[in-house]
């Protein structure tokens, strides 16, 4: 037999990493490796509600992962691009013809003092895990308090009030940032419904953590058994460590085509993914298409086409608040939030089962390309952002 057969290899069992190596399953001279350090899928829209006790955010690999797919349980240490292989943790090394870098993003370090120590970080299956000990050691009545006013410091908050703990969400200016005003007084309003305090605004900046409280800029003292940390994100150090180009938050740097601009053989897609140094929100509505898309071009080069550009548009934003209601911000394609939302009285249980159906939505994406790869599709797209990288290439030629 004459035909050369391609090995891929995918860094990182996400959203991303999984759709990406099932959809590469299309051709039969391919062959994938999914390289993961856990053996099992973690599910990681769902780790508000590992927190709160309600779900352990896990799926059988095998649900959602192809056949084809070889899953190798261990982590890379390196990426050597000139040998075109990973240097693995548990020792030992594999080649690959093309890799596609998806491994993700956890939480930032909190440069506040006292946060690395006493505060608890939950991006991640073991954090999450650890703060739920953690807060069942803790009194039911403890206080508790949820730094970060996005999508997880809320969902977070929800859980844990829906538990009938004593939690304060402290926002460091405006809850939830992302979404228009109106969605956000529709989210406040099932927060207090709930019983969450929520401080936002000026002097909600937290400028020091303790073991038993967390001060605000503005001098205020709010007593705190439990500190929940989950401001910011961070992206692991591989790429910068592997020598390859990468934005300041550590991204690996590609094109519009998710291929490297160092190396043609290197693709990123998800969270760790800075296309033309614009990344574009972390969240798994961008993940899963960033993944196909990195498919997509591989597949395209080994078909001697030539890979197309990244378009993907936004829907909009649902934020769990509590296990029975949610809102539902609708956004522009360009993931501007629009004034429309649902999640008032009457339209919070809706959205609370149409969040649910999205958890589930997301596994059904990944075990349906598993099964008939190239089946999922995006069908949001949107222009704008080809216009913003021709306005920034004109910019560039004309300075």
């Amino acid at each position: 037999m004459g035909h050369h057969m391609t090995h891929v290899v995918v860094v990182g069992g996400g959203y991303a990493g999984v759709i990406a190596a099932n959809r590469l399953t299309r051709r039969d001279d391919v062959t994938v490796t999914l390289i993961n350090p856990r053996p099992t899928f973690v599910h990681r829209i769902r780790l508000h509600q590992v927190v709160g006790g309600t779900h352990d955010a896990l799926v059988d690999f095998r649900k959602v992962l192809s056949d084809r797919v070889r899953l190798l349980v261990d982590s890379v240490a390196r990426i050597n691009p000139a040998e075109r292989d990973v240097a693995l943790t548990g020792g030992g090394s594999v080649g690959y013809d093309y890799l596609i870098y998806a491994v993700g993003s956890g939480g930032a370090r909190p440069d506040v003092p006292g946060a690395a120590e006493h505060a608890h970080p939950a991006a991640t299956l073991e954090e999450a895990r650890a703060l739920r000990s953690t807060l069942a050691e803790a009194p039911a009545n403890a206080p508790v308090t949820v730094v970060g006013a996005g999508a997880t410091g809320i969902e977070i908050a929800g859980e844990l009030a829906e538990e009938g703990r004593d939690v304060t969400l402290v926002c460091g200016g405006v809850l939830a940032p992302a979404l228009h005003e109106r969605a956000r007084r529709s989210l406040a309003r099932r927060l207090a419904a709930l019983g969450v305090t929520v401080l936002d605004g000026p002097g909600s900046r937290v400028t020091e953590v303790t073991g038993s409280a967390v001060r605000l800029d503005d001098g205020r003292e709010q007593p705190s058994a439990v500190t929940v940390w989950t401001a910011g994100f961070g992206v692991p150090d591989l790429a910068a460590r592997s020598g390859l180009r990468t934005d300041a938050l550590g991204r690996l740097v590609t094109d519009e085509t998710l291929t490297s601009v160092d190396d043609p053989r290197v693709l990123a897609a998800g969270d760790a993914a800075a296309p033309s140094d614009l990344p574009l929100r972390m969240s798994c509505q961008t993940a899963t298409p960033l993944g196909a898309h990195a498919a997509d071009t591989v597949l395209a080069r080994l078909a001697g086409e030539r890979p197309e550009p990244l378009d993907i548009g936004y829907f909009g934003q649902c934020v769990a608040v509590g296990s029975r209601t949610a809102v539902l911000q609708i956004a522009a394609r360009d993931d501007t939030a629009r004034p429309f939302h649902l999640g008032g009285r009457l339209t919070g249980k809706i959205t609370g089962k149409i969040k649910a159906t999205a958890l589930d939505h997301l596994t059904h994406h990944l075990a349906a390309e598993a099964r008939k790869p190239g089946s999922f599709t995006w069908r949001f797209k949107d222009g704008s952002r080809a216009r913003l990288l021709h306005a920034r290439r004109d910019e560039a030629l004309t300075r």
